[in-house]
């Protein structure tokens, strides 16, 4: 017989859920399992709305199981360690990002990289290890093992770090792993959204110059004087492609929308490297004489391990790098989930869980 959420495990829990792919999202009682020995509890305080969470509650990529609460970019308060804990103590800020395991044996865990491993647990929606449906932080309490759990600085603020333990790692990442993090080199951003945002910050703190590269003129202000780009390229404005041919080194790729290619191979110099994050619902057009003419490579991306996802956080910490954010109180959820679809919000939206989720009970 099916146990209900609330009786799988000894801790009571609270949160947010959909429960069909109307993707409306209501009060919803769970429960948490007990703290195992290397397992870190902690107070959920904010979490960051993905895009990737709206997709989820409709069931849009054919993988949801109802009821599901959403929640990805999960930070809070330490309130209880395992035995065997050794890196986190009650009172520590932390967070939890896009996972909460994987083998630990195979190639990818080895190197850390947990998030490529063919048995990673996602944070929500997914099957734990004892069968159970992991649920995110559109809810009061989170656990996790030590291990995917990263350490907050103290500097910085924890609404504002929360996207970055999904955005944030998802350009960091391809900076690192493509070379486009030395200083003085010439990097394109495209689109001004979500991931955008917080590219453009991180190429600026390693040195970059950066074109944000939009099919938004009215963006341009924002991206020159708030996010600090260097220029700024209207996608659709002919001339001005034509005048930044071959001038960058690489481009990270951050729309999810369907969008031409071939312009964005054309910014690129010889050896320049196009990295997508973003994901089209249908397969990319690139023409191979594209590649061909300057030896071109284009690349993918998907967050980052967990050893990275710390060293992005402390890297934003120490270059006072923050997503910019609108807070919302929980019962605010379903009208953000529509904002977002239509993209009016800038850039991301955090819910203040630990102010306004108990006034829902």
């Amino acid at each position: 017989m099916t146990r209900l959420p609330e009786e799988e495990h000894p801790y009571k829990s609270f949160g947010w859920a959909a429960r069909d792919t109307s993707g409306v999202l209501s009060p919803f009682k769970f429960s948490r399992r007990a703290t195992r020995e290397n397992d870190v509890a902690f107070k959920v305080l904010y979490c960051g709305i993905c895009h990737s969470d709206l997709h989820m509650i409709k069931n849009e990529w054919g993988q949801t199981v109802y009821p599901i609460v959403p929640g990805h970019e999960i930070v809070g308060e330490v309130t209880e360690v395992g035995s065997k804990v050794q890196k986190f103590k009650v009172g520590d800020r932390v967070g939890v990002g896009c996972m909460v395991g994987s083998c630990h044996t195979c190639d990818s865990c080895t190197n850390n990289l947990e998030n490529h491993c063919p048995k990673m647990i996602l944070t929500y929606g997914a099957k734990y290890y004892d069968g159970t449906i992991t649920y995110g932080g559109y809810s009061n309490t989170m656990v996790a093992d030590e291990h995917y759990i990263v350490r907050i600085p103290d500097n910085l603020p924890l609404d504002a770090a929360a996207p970055l333990l999904c955005a944030g790692i998802t350009v960091y990442s391809p900076l690192r792993f493509y070379g486009l993090d030395k200083p003085g080199l010439h990097i394109g951003v495209v689109g001004l959204g979500g991931l955008g945002h917080v590219a453009v910050k991180f190429a600026k703190a390693l040195g970059a110059k950066v074109t944000v590269i939009s099919t938004s003129p009215n963006k341009k202000k924002e991206a020159l004087e708030n996010l600090g780009a260097d220029s700024f390229l209207v996608s659709r404005d002919q001339d001005q492609l034509k005048a930044t041919i071959g001038t960058l080194d690489g481009i990270i790729d951050t729309v999810s929308a369907q969008h031409p290619m071939l312009p964005l191979l054309g910014l690129l110099k010889s050896h320049g490297k196009l990295i997508v994050v973003g994901a089209p619902e249908k397969p990319l057009e690139i023409p191979a004489f594209s590649l061909i003419q300057g030896r071109k490579i284009v690349g993918g991306s998907m967050i980052g391990g967990m050893k990275e996802t710390q060293e992005m956080i402390d890297f934003a910490a120490k270059h006072s790098i923050k997503s910019d954010i609108e807070v919302i109180p929980m019962d605010y959820v379903n009208t953000a989930m529509e904002r977002l679809l239509k993209a009016d919000v800038k850039y991301r939206f955090v819910i203040d869980i630990g102010n306004t989720l108990k006034a829902t009970l």
